[in-house]
């Protein structure tokens, strides 16, 4: 059947059932013919509110536009120059509920893709010889703390801006969530190295396995290092708990372990891998985001034979992306929903056997103005497991604060800093991403980072 031009052009993709089973990348990309007719739906707004959609305000019109005409390297250095992560945020961002929600063309048929659009592009420019190269006109040198999302794309905007930059890493590999986080299926590590490796040809230096907390200290990088400036962008890696007992069980561990061990560590290549990571045949994921979506995901392809979520809400509650929750739906996962678990169940030599659980049902909003669940009496019972993933929250870690004095957190621990700057409450110190927010989007640190680096730019040409 052929598409109509309200609807959006479909995103290729690889078959369900094999897919699910491998960790090759689930979506195709766009073809050149693909990619023509989608910005050709594009009614080039005078007022682009998509625009504002944006985050890091990408110029989107003006990029798609190029698309149409088949000016792919306008395209691209239109779209470089708002993101220096576009392979990576057409993959990943959450474009329904921000730019393309805000589509015109989305009052009374689908969005354009802009996502799709901006992944295309993209991977074009990966086929190009790289253009980029360092410009270092100024003498201040700015230390980034952390190689995530946030850390990347502001040091990639005050490399633009001229300025010679350090990003210092805890983890032996430049990335942060992108790469412990995110596995390979949705985002291929070769698109990931890809966008690091012209940071670095724009003269990013990128120092790994710093833990500055530890390996230095805050104040180090001002003093005997000599930096004018500081960006902190360290995210929010300390994984929650439920609290409930046999959490302490063999076979429990949360989604950060979990999708660190397989994606970071190769644990999903092993025994080529140094790195075994044990799936039972069963595998329950509690929690309903991106997050549990990947690592229930991920649970098939090491070998599952049944891998479901676990959640105390309905699917209307969940705050995954859509098209994770079809992807995932489409490989096999199974679906527990108002389900709240009580406690891991396990035997006598320490292994996780079950999931005991009772339903639930939904009542008036809590604060967080979704449904609140309330249990059902009498209605608890036990699904058999061999592993427990918890994937219901992280928090930034303390090790930074604790040893910086000054450096001022909220009562979840996270940096407080100026909403529009990044200004922490120490002097050239700013800070964005999900060691503000807590755990948020990528695209959302993305805009963090990006905001803090003209933010230094403005504070120390004021300083003269």
């Amino acid at each position: 059947m052929p598409i109509k031009r309200a609807e959006k052009t479909p995103m290729p993709m690889r078959e369900a059932q094999l897919r699910a089973h491998d960790f090759l990348e689930v979506n195709g990309g766009y073809t050149a013919a693909h990619a023509a007719f989608e910005a050709e739906r594009c009614l080039r707004c005078q007022d682009a509110v998509c625009v504002d959609g944006c985050p890091v305000n990408v110029p989107i019109p003006e990029f798609i536009h190029a698309v149409a005409m088949g000016d792919m390297a306008g395209a691209a250095r239109i779209l470089r120059s708002a993101n220096p992560l576009p392979a990576i945020c057409g993959r990943v961002c959450p474009q329904e509920s921000q730019c393309e929600s805000e589509c015109s063309l989305a009052r009374r048929f689908n969005p354009v893709a802009i996502g799709h659009l901006e992944r295309f592009v993209a991977d074009w420019e990966r086929t190009q010889p790289p253009t980029a190269k360092a410009q270092i006109t100024r003498k201040e040198r700015i230390a980034v703390i952390g190689a995530g999302p946030s850390g990347l794309v502001c040091a990639g905007a005050l490399a633009r801006l001229g300025y010679p930059v350090t990003i210092y890493e805890a983890l032996h590999a430049a990335g942060g969530v992108l790469r412990y986080g995110i596995p390979e299926f949705r985002l291929p590590k070769e698109v990931l190295d890809w966008e690091i490796g012209l940071l670095k040809s724009m003269g990013v230096e990128i120092v790994c396995n710093v833990i500055i907390g530890k390996t230095l200290t805050l104040d180090e990088l001002f003093g005997k290092m000599g930096y004018a400036a500081v960006f902190i962008g360290t995210g929010a890696g300390l994984p929650q708990f439920l609290g409930i007992p046999g959490e302490n069980l063999n076979g429990v561990m949360s989604a950060n372990e979990f999708l660190t061990r397989v994606n970071l560590m190769g644990g999903y290549k092993f025994p080529e891998a140094d790195t075994p990571v044990r799936v039972g045949r069963r595998v329950a994921v509690i929690g309903a985001g991106n997050t549990a979506m990947d690592a229930v995901r991920t649970s098939l392809r090491m070998g599952a034979e049944e891998a479901m979520i676990v959640y105390r809400r309905s699917d209307k509650e969940m705050s995954a992306r859509v098209e994770e929750y079809h992807h995932a739906k489409e490989e096999g996962v199974k679906f527990h929903w108002l389900t709240n678990p009580l406690e891991v169940v396990g035997n006598a030599d320490g292994w996780a056997t079950g999931l005991r659980c009772q339903k639930m049902q939904l009542g008036e909003p809590d604060a967080s103005g979704r449904a609140r669940p309330v249990p059902i009496p009498d209605s608890e019972f036990v699904i058999p497991v061999e592993n427990v993933v918890l994937a219901i929250g992280t928090t930034p870690n303390p090790l930074l604060t604790r040893t910086t004095a000054g450096l001022l957190t909220n009562a979840k621990g996270c940096l407080v800093a100026d909403e529009k700057t990044g200004l922490t409450s120490k002097t050239l110190v700013f800070a964005g991403g999900d060691a503000v927010t807590g755990a948020a989007t990528v695209i959302l640190a993305a805009g963090a980072g990006k905001r803090a680096a003209q933010a230094i730019h403005e504070a120390l040409a004021a300083r003269g």
